[in-house]
């Protein structure tokens, strides 16, 4: 049996192990099962990876994309370790392991795409970031390859992000495309959302939440009553998800015949 799983905390709100699941069934995959593998610290990543000798590989969510580094043999220079977290573990035959990210593939062809659809061009926008966390590093390094302007909003002021309080009318004029990178409005959690000043929200505005579950969080729905145009991240969670199998699988032959 191959072994996949996700580690993080909470892990009520994933699709992942539905998504494999049924990836598995409708591919005729064989001999493949995917679980989930809640912990509340990284501690635990040892004593997993050495009682279930069948991992092949990881997702990683919520909290431990940047933690989780501390504890790998290795990580890809193209991704991972640029962009400085982890979403994707590969576990090779000797037990050794490699970090990788396709949160930055799976976000940066899923908002091509969107923006394609409506017609526009991301390099004609300029985005604000909420949130600071580790997709927010994959989304910084996706909008720099997209020669887009970003600005980070968080809760605290430093020197390369500003705080929600300075969302003022001629800043959201300024910045068209948001993205929440946050848990914020995440289920079970669903009455919750960020910060920012709805009121200066335009139908001019796209508003990209990286959360997915629900389908439409209150930091879409609010951005939709304005005539925005929204999106969550189902799209993006797929697109990563597919981008992991191939780095699990890339040198071994699970497909029946």
């Amino acid at each position: 049996m191959n072994l996949y799983g996700l580690i993080g905390f909470p892990l009520t709100h994933s699709f992942s192990k539905r998504y494999f699941t049924d990836k598995f069934l409708r591919e005729k995959i064989r001999e493949s099962s995917y679980e989930l593998f809640e912990m509340s610290s990284l501690e635990g990543l040892p004593a997993l990876l050495k009682k279930k000798t069948d991992l092949k590989g990881l997702n990683v969510t919520i909290p431990f994309k940047t933690e989780v580094i501390s504890y790998l043999d290795d990580l890809d220079d193209a991704s991972a370790e640029r962009i400085g977290a982890v979403n994707t573990i590969k576990i090779y035959a000797d037990g050794s392991t490699k970090g990788f990210n396709t949160d930055y593939y799976g976000f940066r062809q899923s908002l091509e795409e969107w923006m394609d659809k409506r017609g526009e061009k991301c390099s004609n926008f300029s985005a604000l970031v909420l949130g600071n966390g580790g997709a927010a590093k994959a989304v910084q390094v996706a909008l720099q390859d997209m020669h887009m302007d970003y600005k980070l909003v968080s809760r605290q002021k430093s020197d390369d992000s500003i705080m929600y309080e300075e969302l003022t009318e001629e800043v959201m004029n300024s910045f068209l495309l948001i993205i929440n990178t946050t848990p914020l409005g995440m289920y079970p959690k669903i009455e919750e959302c960020p910060n920012i000043p709805y009121q200066f929200v335009t139908k001019k505005h796209y508003l990209y939440d990286l959360v997915y579950n629900p389908a439409e969080t209150l930091f879409l729905k609010k951005g939709a009553e304005k005539g925005a145009a929204v999106q969550n991240g189902l799209k993006m969670l797929e697109l990563q998800a597919e981008k992991a199998w191939e780095i699990w699988t890339q040198e071994e032959n699970l497909w029946s015949v």
